[in-house]
């Protein structure tokens, strides 16, 4: 039966996974316990915190638990397991291309400056590619909760990088916050170095997020977009444009964007046209990782087995794959279909 087909053994990219927010709940306890790092308890417990981030303080309490996380990583080593680790998991859930979003300056104090973190991260890239056969690059991403000129240097720096593993350039924290506009030059610079300007938008906020991003940042791919489906212009702008919207169910429903899964209105943005590419986002908190997307928009949204097929083409398409590995990919993807 069409429904009987595994999710995990369709091939598929993931645009839409944050750097810290990929790593497994053991390795986290693991690295707090090596380093002496006391937790919070809602990151001890067996289950996925519970997040409500449509107010400041629900948003507050979310980065303190990314931030305690995050300063669980503190040396070469953890940076390479996390990779290898995640890696390891893009490939059990039938990921073949990854592209991982991270802001150097959260690890640099530890690691050696801005340049080392990121050649360290670019170097652990491309031996856990190696060893599992998943392609990976970088996404190097500013923070909205920081100054346009920090932005400026990081696109400065991702730049530098363009030929060495890094393919894009986003911009992440609570949209509500900061104007995208004032983080244009730093995009300029992206863009003009040949990098995909992928901010996040229209999660937190509503369509206008998206359409800044598009007017302000010349988005080339959006983080999130979900909120676009509000506005019937913007939805046909995005078909239009075939804008892919990196759109991640989960985390949709765990911060609150939407009460519960059916409500995430991914068959409206299906059915206009407009690109997705399902994302885990932050599997660390939200408790998900990409297959399990799939297996929600199947159970939830009703998804067909050949609508699942074009969703994971989408995600190929919307990446910065090679024309030759887009091509092997989305013949494994039609292959998928007819066994």
């Amino acid at each position: 039966m069409d429904r009987l087909r595994d999710v995990r053994s369709l091939p598929k990219a993931h645009l839409h996974l944050h750097f810290t927010g990929s790593m497994r709940p053991a390795t986290l306890l693991e690295l707090a316990d090596k380093h002496g790092v006391r937790l919070p308890e809602a990151l001890i417990s067996d289950e996925p915190p519970k997040l409500r981030a449509t107010d400041e303080r629900g948003w507050f309490r979310f980065q303190r638990l990314y931030d305690s996380a995050r300063s669980c990583l503190r040396d070469e080593s953890d940076i390479r397991r996390l990779i290898r680790e995640t890696a390891e998991d893009e490939r059990r859930d039938g990921s073949r291309w990854l592209e991982i979003q991270v802001d150097p300056t959260s690890y640099a104090p530890r690691l050696g400056g801005l340049t080392p973190t990121l050649e360290l991260i670019l170097d652990a890239v491309r031996d856990a590619e190696a060893a599992t056969g998943v392609g990976i690059r970088v996404l190097v991403a500013a923070n909205r909760m920081k100054s346009p000129m920090d932005a400026r240097t990081l696109a400065r720096l991702a730049v530098r990088y363009a030929d060495q593993g890094v393919v894009g350039f986003g911009l992440s924290n609570d949209e509500r916050r900061g104007l995208a506009r004032d983080f244009d030059r730093a995009f300029a610079i992206a863009r003009g170095g040949g990098l995909l300007a992928a901010p996040h938008g229209g999660e937190l906020a509503g369509p206008e997020s998206v359409r800044d991003c598009l007017d302000d940042l010349g988005a080339g791919r959006i983080g999130h977009g979900v909120r676009a489906a509000e506005d019937e212009r913007l939805l046909q702008r995005l078909a239009d444009r075939q804008i892919t919207c990196e759109v991640c169910p989960s985390s949709n429903v765990s911060l609150g964007v939407y009460e519960q899964a059916e409500d995430v209105p991914l068959r409206r943005l299906f059915d206009a046209g407009v690109p997705l590419a399902l994302g885990a986002d932050d599997p660390l908190l939200f408790g998900s990782r990409l297959a399990a997307q799939y297996d929600l928009v199947r159970d939830v949204h009703g998804f067909s087995d050949a609508e699942l097929a074009e969703l994971a083409r989408q995600s190929v398409r919307g990446s910065r794959a090679p024309e030759h590995v887009q091509k092997e990919i989305l013949a494994d993807i039609d292959a998928w279909l007819v066994n």
